[in-house]
């Protein structure tokens, strides 16, 4: 499918990338993170203004939302993996930790 947002973003409405210079999406194409075939790609436009500072505000918040993300991951495995915590969640409530159920049965 890379081919295909490439040929998407370069394709008749601008004709040749390479010759398309005023961009402001030439402001982050050495960025990294970039890579053949797609280049950088932004479906949404989030970048269309060539504000810098939005820019490196979005990849800072990106990569927190992806760790944040994955210990989520890690929280909701974990359990299933090695088993739950020994004792009492809460001993005035009597509520052990092997009574709350793994995953979304947690929520419910």
């Amino acid at each position: 499918t890379g081919m295909w947002f490439q040929d998407g973003l370069t394709g008749s409405a601008w004709g040749d990338w390479a010759l398309y210079t005023d961009s402001p999406l030439r402001a982050f194409e050495n960025e990294l993170g970039v890579q053949a075939p797609v280049g950088f790609w932004d479906p949404v436009g989030f970048t269309a203004d060539g504000d810098v500072e939005a820019f490196k505000r979005r990849r800072a918040t990106e990569l927190k939302h992806g760790r944040i993300s994955m210990l989520a991951c890690m929280g909701y495995m974990t359990p299933e993996i090695i088993g739950k915590f020994p004792g009492y969640l809460s001993p005035s409530a009597g509520l052990k930790y092997a009574d709350i159920p793994n995953g979304l049965g947690a929520i419910s």
